[in-house]
């Protein structure tokens, strides 16, 4: 029988579900391959040289689930994947019409119950980040898509929410932003206390941290994987860098203050570790939203993006020092950014159903 796709007559959170940290074991890593060149001018080849670089960090330690659209890009993959020598047992790739590559987005969000270890996926309703992009409000539909090859039910809550939008600790405290989530180009004019009891029905939270808003150039409104992560139970990396200057200087400061100032759902004061920023990425038509805090933590590595800056081997360096267990790897995304994201915003970790003992921290 295949999977259910319901409205939950009882909230997942009473039933026992969280959303997992992002640290916790995973059962997989969900990617889709680049194609769009208008995501990516002139750049897609070395997009793709970027994506061959991140399925062959992952798959020694995680299955890799690739979203394609038709057989021939399938086979373009797996040629250009076959020339890095990287074993491919644990990859699986899925035909699916998607518009463009950030399933963090549009993915299901899976919790997990910490009593039977059992999935669900959450699906949150994806309209192009505040209806910014017509072509891409297909993307809703793509988690319906998957619902065959995901093994679990889909939950349905008729609010929209990106994936990118929010950050967990594993224990019910959630990070995001004021500019995003209370933006009324994605649910209207609902007021924070009700997006609140959303994040905590649907995700298992129970305490919510609120950052002011996002980077310059960032066309997610504020997503707050660009700014703030984190990395164990009670310790936030966050994007900070008294170098920068105008917009960017001010919201880096108010949101690192923020921090300082946050506790966890225990009432514990955050440890908040500074992480630099890349400098100005862009071209004449603006800057990008370049940041080292779009890193992605797997099981065996922890996949950060680099852009050619100084401060690259000072954003790898802090990372390695916080993941002492992992390996902390740079991939080049000076072209990927173009498309307005990097590695986090590219990719969905699927939770191991059994993880629900095996949490760090």
């Amino acid at each position: 029988m295949a999977p259910a796709s319901l409205r939950p007559a009882v909230s997942p959170r009473e039933l026992g579900y969280i959303l997992p940290a992002e640290w916790e074991p995973h059962e997989a890593t969900w990617l889709a391959w680049p194609h769009d060149p208008i995501t990516f001018p002139d750049r897609i080849e070395s997009v793709e040289e970027s994506y061959v670089k991140i399925i062959s960090a992952l798959l020694p330690g995680e299955r890799v689930d690739l979203l394609v659209k038709d057989p021939a890009m399938r086979e373009r993959a797996l040629s250009q994947l076959k020339r890095s020598d990287v074993d491919l047992a644990n990859l699986r790739t899925h035909v699916v019409d998607y518009a463009d590559v950030w399933v963090r987005d549009y993915a299901p969000l899976f919790v997990q119950n910490r009593s039977t270890g059992k999935l669900a996926g959450i699906k949150w309703t994806f309209n192009a980040w505040g209806g910014k992009y017509e072509g891409h409000k297909a993307d809703n539909g793509v988690a319906h898509q998957l619902r065959p090859s995901l093994g679990v039910d889909l939950l349905e809550t008729g609010y929209v929410l990106e994936g990118g939008s929010i950050d967990v600790n594993g224990r019910g405290t959630l990070l995001t932003t004021e500019q995003c989530l209370l933006n009324p180009n994605r649910n209207g004019s609902v007021e924070k206390a009700r997006v609140e009891r959303l994040l905590f029905d649907f995700l298992g939270a129970s305490h919510v941290v609120w950052l002011p808003e996002g980077l310059e150039g960032d066309d997610t409104d504020g997503h707050i994987d660009d700014l703030a992560r984190f990395v164990d139970p009670t310790t936030v990396v966050c994007a900070f860098d008294e170098e920068e200057s105008g917009t960017n200087r001010r919201v880096l400061e108010e949101n690192f203050e923020r921090l300082r100032r946050a506790a966890d759902q225990d009432g514990r004061s955050l440890r908040v570790v500074p992480i630099p920023m890349p400098g100005i990425v862009g071209d004449a038509e603006g800057r990008l939203p370049a940041s080292y805090a779009n890193f992605y933590i797997a099981n065996r590595v922890v996949l950060v993006p680099v852009f050619d800056h100084p401060h690259d081997a000072e954003a790898l360096q802090v990372l390695q020092r916080l993941f002492p267990d992992r390996q902390v790897l740079g991939v080049p995304c000076k072209d990927m950014v173009y498309g307005l994201g990097t590695i986090h915003c590219a990719s969905m970790q699927q939770p191991s159903a059994l993880a629900s003992s095996s949490r760090r921290g």
